[in-house]
């Protein structure tokens, strides 16, 4: 393989060859077919695919975060993103910033085995050595209550001179750990929120029951299909947004020992592939040679 056709296979496969994605059908064949893709552009700039490049059929002069407000383009592309969340055809984390991260509902479970709770439905617990604040175990309570329900409405709830700034804060803590999600958005009052293991009890329940060595080898062979092929250190600088380097060199490793990965040369690089299903073996009929 040479690196032009490996750039040519992937700009085919991100639809940065001019084939846009345009409609929610459309968006939803984009995202089961990469797994998970960053909305706009940033930097540093892992090696996945954008949204907003589908959308636009091309990688050129995309819209950043710092534009999307004022860019049209990127308003009608969040138009899309916003249907696919409502009728759960993506998921969405905030492990990325303000930059959402879109997940394909068929690999979402091995998303949530690496960093969602073990005990969804359970209140956050406080203490010295909690990961919550008392604030998002607070609003974790009402989102569980009268999810889904906006920011205004949980200010609202919450009472006791609550700042919109302070309530940002918690939900991001409740998000990064797949405790809730946004499941719609009004520009009139902004996101709605609800518990995720209510909005997709199913999703939920399958990634509680994978292993996280389960899921990192899922989560491996479907990047390798998205970006075609890559540097190993391009692989454990992204899966490291979700777990451990040390993890992600494990998996890879075993997988490699197993022969599901192979090693392919491109432009002096050693890159590594899902490895090729082998075809199966000739049968020979009796009485003949091979």
């Amino acid at each position: 393989m040479t690196d032009h056709e490996l750039q040519r296979l992937r700009r085919e496969k991100w639809h940065l060859d001019g084939n846009r994605v345009l409609t929610v059908e459309q968006a939803t064949d984009f995202l089961e077919s990469v797994g998970f893709c960053l909305m706009l552009p940033q930097k540093p700039m892992p090696l996945v695919p954008t949204f907003i490049g589908a959308y636009l059929g091309s990688d050129e002069n995309l819209p950043t975060q710092q534009m999307a407000f004022s860019d049209d383009r990127a308003r009608e592309a969040t138009e899309i993103m916003i249907r696919l969340l409502r009728h759960r055809g993506a998921y969405e984390s905030n492990h990325f910033g303000e930059n959402s991260f879109l997940i394909a509902p068929s690999v979402f479970p091995y998303f949530y085995a690496l960093v969602g709770e073990r005990s969804p439905r359970q209140t956050p617990k406080l203490g010295v050595r909690s990961e919550y604040s008392p604030l998002a175990r607070d609003t974790f309570e009402v989102i569980r209550q009268h999810g889904p329900v906006s920011k205004q409405r949980l200010i609202e709830v919450l009472g006791g001179g609550v700042s919109g700034r302070a309530l940002d804060h918690a939900l991001r803590e409740l998000w990064s750990k797949l405790r809730i999600t946004r499941v719609d958005y009004d520009p009139r009052v902004g996101a709605s929120w609800d518990a995720l293991y209510r909005w997709s009890a199913e999703g939920v329940r399958a990634g509680i029951n994978l292993s996280v060595g389960e899921a990192l080898s899922a989560l491996i062979s479907k990047y390798l299909d998205c970006v075609i092929a890559a540097e190993p250190q391009e692989l454990v600088v992204f899966l490291s947004n979700f777990v451990s380097r040390s993890r992600v060199n494990e998996a890879l490793n075993a997988l490699l020992a197993a022969r599901e990965l192979t090693f392919v040369h491109v432009a002096h690089k050693s890159l590594v592939q899902v490895a090729p299903e082998l075809p199966p073996p000739r049968r020979v009929r009796a009485g003949k040679s091979a």
